[in-house]
């Protein structure tokens, strides 16, 4: 029996899947005692970093993979509660993204932000406590970092999937733009969103994706079969202002995968990179226009939005028709832009730091008014130039992939011991390419490297430690 009262995880939960799952194939393990010491480690967890809105014990004869699920995302005979103190709701079936997810037990539903619009959470990151471990999926990456769940579906709009992945030192996944996967969810924008996975590392998800535990849709072998493996790399993400211990990972991974025999492609995004902010004006938008229609569905009457909510909500309603149908047609524009410019480069995904910034530091940082940012970085200073007082540099790169609907992976490969936070890398690719972005992944990290993070650390380490 587990000792409640240590740190870390019991070992059959700390296992990376590759192991547990052999361990299990070869009857190496008792499945009465993996269900016993998954959830007591489950309870310990989430009373410490607050991850779940309802945990469900797994049973020996479960599947030794657990999955948590978003409180956006419908499971059926659980309670659906997006992120509100008072609303519940109790479907009949489970979300359309999870038909077909084989080889994992829903262990719990996992905490949002209000409507997957606000800031407020009340999760604690598991590995970096000093950190905000950002949203909306929040409860999706602390619980898979705090070894609650192995597998967690969130929800990615803008980059609610990758932000928290990033944040907490753990793998997101925003998968391909497609409307047929979207029943079930909460919607905030028909245009932007998509379903999302988190694991702990990349080799977790290779391991998930080709046991078809992610659904039959990404069960394939991703491995490039024509040669070396083609690496975009963003003129305008290599001119841009980053931190300077950003830059130097970027530098360090592109020249390790270089070196481990990958190919280099210069690539320019144009459009895509300089008008990537709209992706959250489209999404305020469409979202004010999600939660009228939710209101007038007879929802929510007891639940006055929080101070965060109520500014996305207010500057989403102060989109006009005309903005509102420009920004649509800029959105279809960078759709067709990004497969276009897929096809003539011939690039297998573009690699790029997972932003110019490190996670919120809640000590020394404040929070911000809202998620939304509606600057339109073509009206502002371009990369590079002097003068930029619209807050540019802290337009996620994550928006690219949203606003194009792209899959996007993000994930953990260093440990910055100056701000004491992770340093991680996102790979964007062509549409319904998720399998060989997985492979890619796979490739990178094993090329330069991976973080280990470790729950609760104190808040200054040895440097070095965490590489």
């Amino acid at each position: 029996m587990h000792n409640a009262g240590t740190q870390e995880p019991p070992e059959l939960v700390r296992l990376p899947l590759r192991a547990r799952l052999d361990a299990f194939a070869r009857g190496g393990v008792d499945p009465a005692d993996w269900a016993e010491q998954a959830n007591a480690w489950s309870f310990v967890a989430d009373e410490r970093y607050r991850a779940t809105t309802l945990l469900c014990p797994v049973e020996p004869a479960d599947p030794p993979v657990r999955l948590g699920v978003k409180d956006t995302v419908d499971v059926a005979r659980l309670p659906t509660r997006l992120g509100l103190r008072r609303h519940r709701g109790y479907p009949e079936r489970s979300a359309a993204a999870l038909d077909g997810v084989t080889g994992a037990v829903v262990n719990a539903k996992l905490v949002t932000t209000e409507l997957s619009l606000g800031l407020e959470h009340g999760c604690v990151n598991p590995y970096f406590p000093h950190l905000d471990p950002a949203g909306s999926s929040t409860g999706c990456a602390v619980a898979v970092a705090a070894g609650i769940s192995d597998l967690a579906m969130g929800t990615d709009s803008v980059a609610s999937v990758r932000l928290p992945a990033a944040a907490c030192g753990v793998v997101g996944l925003r998968l391909t733009h497609d409307p047929r996967l979207l029943d079930g969810l909460y919607r905030l924008s028909d245009r932007l969103d998509a379903p999302g996975w988190l694991t702990r590392t990349v080799d977790d998800l290779d391991v998930l994706c080709r046991s078809g535990a992610l659904g039959a849709r990404l069960a394939a072998d991703g491995r490039r079969p024509d040669g070396a493996w083609r690496i975009g790399v963003p003129e305008e993400v290599l001119a841009d202002r980053m931190l300077p211990e950003v830059r130097a990972d970027y530098d360090r991974v592109r020249a390790a995968v270089e070196a481990a025999g990958a190919e280099l492609v210069p690539v320019r995004l144009g459009e895509l990179f300089r008008r990537r902010a709209l992706a959250y004006e489209l999404c305020a938008k469409d979202a004010f226009d999600a939660y009228v229609r939710w209101r007038a569905g007879g929802y929510g009457e007891a639940d006055e939005p929080a101070p965060s909510t109520r500014r996305a909500l207010e500057m989403g309603a102060a989109v006009g028709p005309d903005r509102h149908a420009e920004l649509i047609a800029v959105h279809e524009r960078h759709r067709a832009l990004a497969r276009r410019l897929f096809a003539e480069d011939r690039v297998d995904g573009w690699l790029m730091p997972a932003g110019t910034l490190l996670p919120r530091n809640l000590h020394t940082e404040a929070a911000p008014e809202t998620t939304i940012r509606t600057a339109d970085p073509e009206t502002t200073a371009g990369p590079g130039d002097e003068g930029d007082d619209d807050g540019y540099d802290g337009v996620n790169y994550a928006t690219m992939a949203a606003f194009a609907g792209l899959p996007a992976l993000n994930f953990p490969l260093a440990y910055d011991a100056g701000h004491e936070a992770p340093l991680g890398m996102q790979l964007i690719g062509p549409p319904d390419t998720e399998p060989a972005l997985i492979a890619l992944a796979s490739f990178v990290t094993g090329a330069a490297g991976t973080a280990t993070h470790y729950l609760g650390r104190p808040s200054k380490w040895p440097a070095g430690e965490g590489r």
